[in-house]
Formats: C-alpha cells, sequence, structure tokens
C-alpha cells in the first residue's frame, strides 16, 4: 500500500474549502476569475481525496467486522469478498492522487506554435509534412483546438516544405509536447515505377507559446521587412506589401508571417512567433543545464533523434522512446489513433516524474 503524504492531503482540502467559501463574496472580478480557475483545478483531486478517504474508513469497518469473534458467518463471509474490491479501489485512488500531486509543467496550458520541416527525402518529405500537418489538424479537431496557419511554404509536388501553425484551446501544449523530433515514413511514393520503398523524414517542433510578460523585446533589436505573400497561403493574401519577416538581431532568429491580408495582424503575429522562439531558447538553455538528470527527448527540448516511424507497406507506427508498436497506421495518421501514442507517452512520463518524486 503506497504511503500517501496526508498533511498534503489535509491542506489541500482546506485550501479547496476556504476558496468555495471565498467564492460566495463580493470579489473583484479578476479575483473571481482567478480564484475559480484554481477551484475548478483543485476540485477533482480534492473529490478524490475524499473518495479514498471513504474507502480507507470502509475497510477499516470491514476488517474490524471480520476480527469480531461474534461476526456471524455468512456476515464475514461477505465482508471477506468484499474486501478485495475496496482494496482494488482504495490503489486506483492512490494511483490517481499521486499523479494529481506532481508538480505539473507551467506551460502545460498554453497555445502552441506547431512547425513542420519536410527533411531528407526531397518531394516525399514534402508530401509527409503535409501528412504530418492534417494529422495533427484532425487530432486538434477531436480536443476541440482551433488551428491557425501561420505560414507556409508549398512542396513542388504537394505538401509543404515548411508549415507553421498556431493551436490553441485547452492545454495543447501538455498533450503535444511529445511530438517534437524527428519523424521518419517508410513508403513506395507515387512517383516511383519500380515499387522501391523510399524512406524520408520531417522534423515536428511544438513551442509554448510565450506572452508578453514572459519575453521582453526591444524595438532597436528588430529589422522588419516587408514583401508580397507567396506560396501556401497566396489564394487567401492579396497581392500587396502585406506579409512581414522579422529578424531579432541579437539572436539571429527570423520570423516570417503572409496568413492575413493585414499587414499589421501579420506583424503582430510574428512578434508573437518571435517571443515564442525566444522563450523556447530561454527553455532549452534550462533544459540543458539539466540534461544530466533526464533521460530522452521527453521534456528535453532535444529534437535531434528520431523519435517515430510510420512504416506504411507494414501498416505500423512505431515510437522509438517507449518502444511501443501500434499496427494501424491508416487511423494513426487520420489523427483518430494519434490519441494512443500520445496517452502512452503521457504515462511513462508520469512515470518518470513519480519515480523522481520517490515514489515506487
Amino acid at each position: 500500500m503506497t504511503v500517501l503524504p496526508q498533511q498534503k492531503l489535509d491542506a489541500l482540502l482546506a485550501r479547496h474549502q476556504a476558496i468555495e467559501a471565498e467564492l460566495a463574496t463580493q470579489l473583484a472580478p479578476e479575483t473571481y476569475v482567478k480564484l475559480s480557475r484554481e477551484f475548478s483545478e483543485l476540485s477533482p483531486v480534492a473529490e478524490k481525496v475524499k473518495a479514498y478517504r471513504a474507502v480507507l474508513a470502509e475497510i477499516a469497518d470491514l476488517a474490524a467486522l471480520i476480527d469480531d469473534a461474534a461476526t456471524e458467518p455468512a456476515m464475514r463471509r461477505m465482508a471477506e469478498a468484499e474486501k478485495p474490491v475496496l482494496d482494488a479501489r482504495r490503489t486506483a485512488l492512490e494511483h490517481q492522487i499521486q499523479l494529481s500531486l506532481i508538480p505539473k509543467d507551467a506551460m502545460d496550458e498554453r497555445n502552441v506554435i506547431l512547425e513542420i520541416r519536410a527533411g531528407t527525402g526531397g518531394d516525399e518529405a514534402s508530401l509527409f509534412a503535409g501528412d504530418l500537418f492534417r494529422m495533427y489538424e484532425r487530432y486538434a479537431a477531436k480536443q476541440g483546438w482551433k488551428v491557425e496557419l501561420m505560414a507556409a511554404s508549398e512542396g513542388t509536388k504537394g505538401g509543404y516544405k515548411e508549415i507553421i501553425a498556431e493551436i490553441r484551446g485547452r492545454g495543447p501544449f501538455a498533450k503535444l509536447k511529445f511530438e517534437s523530433g524527428v519523424h521518419r515514413v517508410q513508403r513506395v511514393p507515387d512517383t516511383e515505377a519500380s515499387g522501391r520503398i523510399h524512406t524520408s523524414a520531417a522534423t515536428v517542433a511544438v513551442l509554448p507559446e510565450a506572452e508578453e510578460v514572459d519575453i521582453k523585446i526591444k524595438d532597436d533589436d528588430l529589422k522588419v521587412d516587408t514583401m508580397r505573400a507567396s506560396g501556401a497561403g497566396g489564394q487567401h493574401v492579396n497581392k500587396t506589401e502585406s506579409a512581414i519577416r522579422i529578424t531579432h538581431l541579437p539572436s539571429g532568429i527570423v520570423v516570417y508571417v503572409q496568413a492575413e491580408r493585414s499587414q499589421h495582424k501579420n506583424r503582430a503575429t510574428a512578434m508573437a512567433m518571435l517571443r515564442t522562439k525566444l522563450y523556447d531558447a530561454e527553455r532549452s538553455k534550462l533544459d540543458a543545464a539539466r540534461a544530466a538528470d533526464r533521460r530522452g527527448q521527453i521534456g528535453s527540448g532535444d529534437r535531434s533523434e528520431r523519435i517515430r516511424t510510420y512504416n506504411f507497406p507494414q501498416g505500423r507506427v512505431t515510437d522509438h522512446r517507449i518502444n511501443l508498436t501500434l499496427h494501424k497506421l491508416p487511423q494513426v495518421i487520420e489523427g483518430e489513433a494519434l490519441g494512443e501514442l500520445i496517452d502512452a507517452l503521457m504515462s511513462e512520463h508520469q512515470a518518470e516524474l513519480l519515480a523522481a518524486e520517490g515514489v515506487a
């Protein structure tokens, strides 16, 4: 049986009760919103703690009944039969509460900037980059998230050499952060007459969207260029000087946006992208400093290694970080079964965090 930190649970229940009482009073709008958000986050955990303690009380009652010499044999048999069910319920609640107590990544609730770039493989890599984007687009729709194209460069035979989009909604970074890395595809291209299997790759980067309070950017550090939009997204814009390219001189980071007709909107979007890239660079520095204490790609910000292979001839997808293979490639590419891979990665990540916290 896992020993949960009872003092911590007491403090959690007390805080939940205190917020509930405070929400019933007259509060300033901003305070009400802040407390409501905290209350909604604490409520599921508080309910689990209450259920857990109720189960412990039931188990104690059953144990007393079983140990009492005056208990009738039939009643004792019923109690003994019920105890394993309660023990299983207690174990499940303990695990759920452990996960709830893991310190959360402050970025998990952020919107994300999704960047996909064709790698080795020429036209086939561009087509694969397009497949990946559509996979994430469909997965996002299933989560109730909104996807907005920010910039794209089409491949010569379809797909994308590069595509960048913003994904907005509830907690997209918490799930999509595991997708950063090199994705490899093995399949026979439509243009391959001999039926040979080609191997191509695309890189995916998932960045938590930075807010203005995270990163301050000086105007003197920027070089802003305007130009005509072209390529993907061109059909959505007027052929005016609406596209924006911003270069951050100190870091050399360049962002380009062409999605909107309005130069003003494109500039605002480009600044949001720039903040996100600068913030990600800072996070990567911190991650690198802690790299010795981390394992693999998850949470490290290292996108250099191959993380997943999509093998079309065999209809399978393999995630190399957790050695998980699903023989349902069509469903994964359609975004329907991608959640199975993401959920498995999240479970593995949670297990690592629990181990780091010293919990078996």
